[in-house]
């Protein structure tokens, strides 16, 4: 035990894996759950909203949303978040994380439910207020990244946590999954219950009204998850770290954890005492803070900004790889609920292939390989593989190669997941001091999401063909498909520099990361020496 630190926080690094390990993993990852769900089941109805809500009489093909509303409708909920990371991480630190936990999952539950209702019938006002309750969606989810990954680092132990942590973020594939698969047996049922012509055969009938229902229930179940979780995390207790460093209640921390961990632990109130004597309550914007976590700051916020770019922008050719193989015929040749169909088994078998074992690997391999290889490892070999994609891109396109196509894109999807995607989420939440945890997590988050508008969005625009009548319809000319897999491959490249600013934390405790050990030890030494001098100073 190091000589700093209290007895509260030691019990919790050496603790064995207990049952409440898991039970906090399944809290906490029930909201990550929740977050994939809502996030991505978006792009398993934005087809359909097209078909119904922007259906041109007389068209060659079904109706599509114009680029405007394609992308409020796609990234709406990531700029809610990008402002929830920013907003609840500081919270977190100011109010506990426990106590607003409880707030944005609320927030979820509510704007799930909400963005699967409209008020009015146009397309305008059915538009308008699914971005509304999407954004207000996404700030929650925002919320959950920072607290989450806070939460489960300070209840974890220093042998485990890494892969505490990233099970946590891993089970958003289970998300990603869950929505795949819920939205195949929903399109199924609508697909037997109401049968239709194709878009070629009969634009009008190929739509059935029943089809507004779908979009609708597949938001909406977002909720669910959400909503059974709620009573599990008003019961967990406030982190001993946030209990005893920052809210400087040492008794409570003690009680907290002797629960928890079923073991009597000492409350020692003398060294919470030292602890508020310290000079080292440096601020976010202080030039100690500046010193000491400057740079890390900078390796958490430009990995994760870089990456969520390469990451978010590979929806752009998901459209070619699904068409290209055949699991998504062209649209004239399906009618709406056929098409919700087909997007969804093309996502869920990605999920499936590629997405899940990925962040589970990274589960099974962080703690034994340390955060800072995996990340490298990540970055390189997505750089490879996305060069690999980009320079003999025609020869891809070919038939015969459209196999080996998938299996490029499928590694580079793992090697996101089984890399960057994960470190960059477990990282932030162990190299900064407790009260500046969430805070910090939340800005690098934030930093992600920013990454993940600009991927999202500028290369949407950015692939178009560079011939302008070969473009998506309302797209101005591009760079092509193959330029743009040029950009994400050095955008790659850069994120494997970056990660040389970020620390190794395999093995370590929080405090030890953040210095917050050293600053107690050289408080006693401090008053060890003070009282030392005051017994031998003579009387005059």
């Amino acid at each position: 035990m190091a000589r700093g630190q209290l007895q509260v926080l030691n019990a919790l690094d050496v603790a064995k894996t207990q049952w409440y390990h898991f039970t906090a993993i399944i809290i906490a990852g029930m909201g990550f759950f929740t977050d994939a769900y809502d996030l991505f089941c978006i792009s398993l109805v934005t087809k359909l909203l097209g078909r119904i809500y922007y259906h041109v009489e007389g068209a060659e093909k079904p109706g599509t949303l114009p680029p405007n509303v394609s992308a409020a409708v796609n990234g709406v909920a990531f700029c809610g978040t990008l402002a929830g990371q920013l907003f609840f991480g500081w919270l977190g630190d100011k109010l506990g994380r426990k106590k607003v936990y409880g707030m944005t999952l609320m927030l979820m539950v509510l704007c799930s439910v909400a963005s699967g209702l409209s008020f009015g019938h146009t397309p305008k006002s059915v538009m308008a207020t699914l971005c509304f309750f999407r954004f207000w969606l996404g700030f929650g989810i925002g919320g959950d990244y920072p607290l989450s990954a806070t939460i489960m680092s300070e209840y974890a132990n220093k042998k485990t946590r890494g892969a505490f942590i990233a099970a946590v973020f891993a089970m958003q594939g289970f998300g990603i999954l869950a929505g795949g698969i819920f939205a195949i047996i929903l399109s199924s049922a609508f697909k037997a219950a109401f049968e239709a012509p194709t878009y070629e055969a009969d634009a009008i009938r190929s739509t059935v009204p029943q089809a507004d229902y779908l979009w609708r229930i597949i938001l909406m179940v977002g909720a669910l998850p959400a909503a059974l979780t709620y009573y599990w995390r008003m019961k967990m207790p406030e982190t001993a770290r946030y209990t005893a460093l920052v809210a400087k209640n040492a008794k409570q921390a003690a009680s907290d954890m002797s629960k928890v961990l079923q073991m009597d632990i000492e409350a020692e109130p003398q060294k919470i005492v030292q602890i508020e004597k310290q000079k080292s309550g440096f601020g976010l914007f202080s030039r100690e803070f500046a010193k000491r976590h400057g740079l890390h700051l900078l390796g958490t916020t430009s990995t994760w900004f870089l990456l969520d770019i390469a990451f978010y922008s590979q929806n752009l050719f998901q459209k070619d790889i699904f068409s290209a193989i055949g699991w998504i015929p062209s649209a004239k040749s399906m009618n709406a609920i056929e098409e919700v169909f087909r997007i969804a088994r093309a996502q869920t078998l990605i999920a499936l292939c590629s997405t899940v074992p990925g962040y589970w690997f990274t589960v099974a391999f962080i703690d034994k390989m340390g955060r800072f290889a995996i990340q490298l490892m990540g970055f390189f070999f997505m750089t490879v593989f996305m060069f690999a994609l980009a320079i003999p891109y025609d020869h891809w396109t070919h038939k015969d190669n459209r196999i080996g196509f998938v299996i490029m894109y499928s590694l580079t999807f793992f090697f996101a997941n089984f890399g960057p995607n994960a470190t960059t989420f477990v990282v932030p939440a162990e190299i900064f001091p407790a009260r500046l945890r969430s805070t910090c997590h939340g800005i690098s988050a934030a930093s992600g999401k920013l990454g993940a508008i600009v991927g999202a969005f500028g290369f949407l625009y950015l692939a178009q063909n560079k011939d302008k009548s070969k473009a998506d319809a309302g797209y101005p000319a591009g760079i092509g498909v193959k330029n743009s897999l040029i950009v994400l491959g050095v955008v790659n490249a850069l994120g494997f520099l970056f990660t040389f600013l970020v620390p190794e934390s395999k093995g370590k405790s929080l405090e030890e990361m953040s210095g917050e050990n050293e600053d107690n030890e050289a408080q006693e030494e401090t008053e060890q020496s003070s009282s030392t001098e005051r017994r031998t100073v003579p009387f005059p």
